[in-house]
């Protein structure tokens, strides 16, 4: 049943060896997350080699995660598998990673036989701290980005993308995104069809693209101090996106020249009014999608788009995906598509 809309692709003919390093405080979810999503590729019909995940610690044995839960591991020495890919989870605080000496001095010495070393959310830290992320590109949960960029000034780091990466190194930001760095290392292995199959498994979006912002433009609203200037016009904007968003009005609203609006909402949002605007219509778009069966021009003048086309093209920009498919993707519950045109 799960498997009957897709056909088998092509993939290695034995499993990837897949090395997931716990230590004490280690987020459960960053680990269990990524490992879930690969080792969903086994229940794909076609029957591909998958991935052969194993936990590893520096002793061996129970190692307690931060939400107080005990996992078992294997000791990391001990270990004889080539392993090629290498994942260090994060933890809360990465003053508890940065202090690991012994695993630091694991992966300076054994990351090199890895072709691929990833971190998850603050695990960043702990590649940091052996070399490995030296003049690349790196992201990480957006908590930390600040001190990722002060400490290692040799890493540039992106604080607005959800993973990154650069030659063998993978990293992404907060807790969830490793899913989303999952699914890329799935596609790259056994390509897209599959990486799809594992994220409606999963019933997650495939897949935000790398670059797309860790926050979505909704909770970015809502998480704005209240001495933000613009926190109050983005949540009006939130919930009118029908209304007139252009740069002049929204300037008028708060109390500002279009010009100096402009320039000031651009510095503090590290994007353009008018992408913001676009971000906010498409998140009103998805919601619609997710529970109506409108057709396109109807969903298109509900969220402020002047047609169609200017829908498609928003959403291609925003998430890489049609809304067509974006709907047959999460729609919730039992709905029809007839009428509904590609």
């Amino acid at each position: 049943m799960l498997n009957r809309e897709f056909s088998a692709v092509p993939g290695p003919i034995s499993p990837i060896d897949v090395l997931f390093l716990a230590y004490p405080g280690v987020s459960m979810l960053d680990l269990i997350g990524p490992m879930e999503a690969l080792q969903g590729v086994a229940l794909h019909q076609s029957n591909p080699a998958g991935y052969r995940c194993t936990v590893a610690s520096m002793t061996g044995g129970p190692v307690q995660t931060f939400n107080g839960l005990s996992i078992d591991t294997v000791e990391v020495g001990a270990l004889k598998t080539p392993y090629r890919t290498v994942v260090v989870p994060g933890a809360i605080q990465p003053d508890l990673i940065i202090g690991n000496t012994a695993l630091v001095e694991w992966l300076r010495e054994n990351a090199g036989r890895a072709d691929r070393v990833c971190s998850i959310c603050a695990g960043s830290f702990i590649l940091a701290e052996a070399g490995l992320l030296r003049g690349r590109r790196a992201t990480t949960h957006w908590f930390h980005c600040d001190r990722l960029s002060r400490d290692y000034e040799d890493i540039t780091v992106d604080a607005d993308a959800i993973f990154v990466r650069d030659g063998r190194v993978w990293t992404s930001a907060g807790v969830t995104t490793g899913i989303d760095l999952a699914l890329a290392l799935i596609e790259e292995d056994f390509g897209r069809d599959l990486a799809m199959f594992v994220a409606r498994l999963l019933v997650v979006y495939l897949r935000r693209t790398g670059g797309q912002s860790q926050f979505s433009a909704m909770l970015a609203a809502q998480t704005s101090c209240s001495t933000d200037r613009f926190a109050d016009l983005e949540r009006w904007m939130l919930e009118n996106p029908t209304e007139d968003l252009r740069v002049e009005r929204l300037a008028a609203r708060a109390g500002m020249s279009p010009r100096n609006f402009a320039r000031r909402y651009s510095d503090m949002r590290k994007a353009t009014p008018a992408r913001a605007v676009e971000a906010i219509r498409v998140e009103a778009a998805r919601r619609i999608l997710e529970e109506h069966d409108l057709r396109l021009i109807e969903v298109a003048n509900r969220c402020g788009f002047s047609d169609e086309a200017h829908l498609r093209k928003a959403f291609h920009r925003q998430l890489g995906i049609s809304p067509n498919d974006y709907r047959q993707r999460f729609a919730i519950g039992e709905r029809t598509l007839a009428g509904v045109q590609q």
